[in-house]
């Protein structure tokens, strides 16, 4: 029987004690009992976010906290920056526009990160923008962001700082009160090791100002209502019950493991993963690579015949490219529980396909090329 890897940058794959705690009787979620559960994963998520401030839950996909961002901070007509450099920079872009919000686009070309006086730049030509929408790790093109240089920019100038921090987050350093970001919005299926179904968001004192002012439509979304909730152990609606009793498994794994550590881990193993898709041939699409995920040009053949045929032939699932990289890379992540044999198998069947595929290889160049990098 076919045994199956995910090594995608989501879902990713699940933490053992997340799947005991899936398994466990459902109960009802307004009970003392449940309260409890809650207040663990609130304390639990605020260490993963490294702030003091509220941590929200929904029972959503990441996406939904991206639109709670957009409907609780923003009014009618207001004007937002929008950092671009990939699939979920343009995301910010779509949602805003659907609530009548004007954006200024920063266009970054994919695999390069925004440079922070570009956007002081904007910032200084346009008076009139309220926020600033950007990303901690572009997954598109593997590229993480330097948040905390960016975040100085837009608090001098008063400005909302919204973070996307969906897939970077526990893998990519992110201290969101230390470097002053208002909102950091993330989902469950990536670095916390769930599956797809809870979306976090975290709002600073500085932002609640743009809460008391916001009179976009919402209402399942409402960071009011939440809030109220939050400060009771909480919901407003009925939760992902099941959920957040991985949720609390999953942080309690994390916090007993440490963010620092967790941080040096999954970046060791980015440098050698990149190390080993170079020693193949590939090109490293990313000037600032990522911690959660791996990005590499290939250009002898269509990446979408690598990620089919890994995946129906050997049952491991790789990423393949977005937009106008659609057929040009592969994306490995390196996130949540994935750990180092998970890559080494990962490479190895990697470079069975590619001499399958006639691509001219030294057998095990990749494994040693790895193991000399995370192993040094």
């Amino acid at each position: 029987m076919k045994h199956s890897y995910l090594m995608t940058p989501g879902p990713s794959p699940l933490l053992p004690e997340v799947k005991a705690a899936l398994g466990r009787d459902i109960i009802h979620h307004r009970t003392d009992e449940f309260r409890e559960v809650l207040k663990e994963a609130h304390e639990g998520l605020k260490y993963l976010f490294q702030t003091k401030n509220p941590v929200l839950i929904f029972s959503s996909s990441g996406t939904g906290a991206m639109e709670a961002a957009v409907s609780n901070f923003l009014k009618k007509e207001d004007k937002a920056l929008i950092v671009m450099g990939g699939k979920f920079g343009e995301r910010w872009k779509e949602i805003c526009e659907s609530f009548g919000v004007e954006t200024v686009p920063l266009n970054v070309e994919w695999g390069n990160a925004p440079i922070s006086e570009d956007i002081e730049k904007l910032l200084d030509a346009d008076s009139g923008i309220k926020a600033v929408y950007t990303t901690l790790c572009e997954t598109s093109t593997a590229t993480v962001y330097d948040i905390k240089s960016i975040a100085e920019v837009i608090r001098k100038k008063g400005l909302l700082c919204v973070v996307d921090a969906v897939s970077g987050l526990g893998q990519d350093v992110l201290k969101t009160d230390e470097w002053g970001v208002d909102v950091v919005v993330s989902g469950s299926q990536k670095g916390l090791m769930l599956p797809p179904g809870l979306a976090f968001l975290s709002f600073s004192k500085k932002a609640e100002k743009f809460l008391e002012e916001s009179d976009l439509p919402k209402y399942y979304f409402d960071l009011k209502k939440a809030s109220k909730s939050w400060e009771k152990n909480d919901t407003p609606f009925t939760p992902s019950v099941s959920l957040i009793f991985a949720l609390r498994e999953s942080l309690r794994v994390i916090r007993e493991e440490g963010l620092e550590t967790r941080w040096k881990d999954f970046g060791k193993m980015g440098r050698a993963l990149r190390s080993a898709l170079t020693s193949l041939g590939f090109e490293i699409l990313s000037k600032s690579p990522s911690s959660s995920v791996t990005a590499a040009l290939v250009k002898e053949i269509d990446t979408a015949s690598i990620v089919r045929k890994m995946r129906k032939e050997y049952g491991i699932s790789i990423a393949g490219g977005q937009g106008h990289l659609k057929g040009k890379i592969v994306r490995i992540a390196h996130m949540g529980y994935i750990n180092p044999s998970d890559i080494v198998m990962c490479l190895s069947v990697l470079e069975k396909v590619l001499a399958d595929s006639g691509v001219s290889i030294e057998k095990g160049v990749s494994l040693k090329a790895f193991q000399e990098v995370y192993y040094a």
